[in-house]
C-alpha cells in the first residue's frame, strides 16, 4: 500500500498517524517531491469510483490561484489528467493507494470501513 502525502499537511500527518497506531505497513510519497502521473492518476481515477473532481485539492493556494473553480467545467478529462500531473499541490490528499481501492482525502470512518 502507497500513501501519497505533503508531509507539513496536518490532514496528511493525522493520517499517517492513523495507518501507525494500526500498525498497517505503508510506502510513503511524497506527493510534492515526486507528483502522480497521469497515467498513475487514470489507473487510481479508474479504481476509486470516484468523480476526476475529487482528485483536485479544492482548498489549496495552486488551485485558487489557476482559477479552477470556473475553468474545469470547461476542461474534458483529459485536460484535468494532464493539468492534476503538472503539480502535485493541486491533488487532493493524502491518496490511498492498495491493491483493489483507492481513497482520497482522510475520512478515519471511510479508511476504517476498507483496513478494519
Amino acid at each position: 500500500m502507497q500513501m501519497l502525502w505533503y508531509p507539513k499537511c496536518s490532514t496528511c500527518q493525522k493520517a499517517r498517524a492513523w495507518l501507525e497506531e494500526r500498525q498497517i505497513p505503508c510506502e510513503f510519497r511524497d506527493i510534492k517531491l515526486e507528483n502522480p502521473s497521469a497515467e498513475e492518476l487514470r489507473r487510481w481515477h479508474a479504481a476509486s469510483g470516484l468523480p476526476l473532481k475529487r482528485f483536485f485539492n479544492t482548498s489549496g493556494l495552486v488551485y485558487k490561484e489557476l482559477g479552477l473553480k470556473d475553468r474545469l467545467p470547461g476542461m474534458d478529462e483529459e485536460e484535468q489528467m494532464a493539468l492534476l500531473a503538472t503539480d502535485g499541490m493541486l491533488v487532493k490528499r493524502p491518496i490511498l493507494v492498495g491493491e483493489d481501492f483507492v481513497l482520497t482525502g482522510f475520512l478515519p470512518k471511510e479508511w476504517e470501513g476498507r483496513l478494519g
